[in-house]
């Protein structure tokens, strides 16, 4: 399916996409409260059929942090690019990894970098930083390391 045929199907699904088009994936940004509902069209609709998500991560813009999903889908031959925009105060989305199970240690991992709180996630608890790291964020700009003095 070509991005214009993406740009259709994804219309029907959300109200006012905004896309964005630099290189061959398309890319779309949306608002954390149409997450799930649209996560779950790109998995089953038949004509979208995104079965492989392969990439999920976290940027930190100061202003707010952005959750990023790589997807493809492996009978169409088609990718795709979700972009969720969180209040960098409370940052909470929907958790996928009832979708996609990939999404699990990936939103685990968002959870304890960044401090994304994944709603439904059904085991939130750090991924690879040892015990007594809850709640620092380690990859957030404002992040500050008085040990090893690191400061972004």
């Amino acid at each position: 399916m070509l991005n214009e045929e993406l740009k259709i199907r994804i219309g029907e699904a959300l109200n006012n996409p905004v896309y964005e088009e630099s290189g061959d994936w398309l890319n779309v940004t949306l608002e954390g409260g149409q997450w799930k509902e649209f996560a779950r069209k790109l998995r089953t609709d038949q004509d979208l059929n995104f079965d492989f998500l392969f990439c999920v991560t976290c940027v930190d813009w100061k202003t707010h942090l952005t959750m990023v999903y790589h997807f493809r889908s492996t009978s169409h031959l088609h990718h795709l690019v979700v972009k969720l925009k969180l209040d960098r105060n409370s940052p909470v989305a929907d958790s996928v990894s009832d979708i996609w199970r990939t999404a699990e240690f990936n939103e685990r991992e968002a959870y304890e970098m960044f401090g994304v709180e994944f709603t439904g996630h059904p085991d939130l608890r750090l991924l690879i930083l040892p015990d007594g790291w809850e709640g620092k964020n380690p990859m957030r700009k404002d992040f500050e390391d008085p040990v090893n003095m690191v400061r972004l």
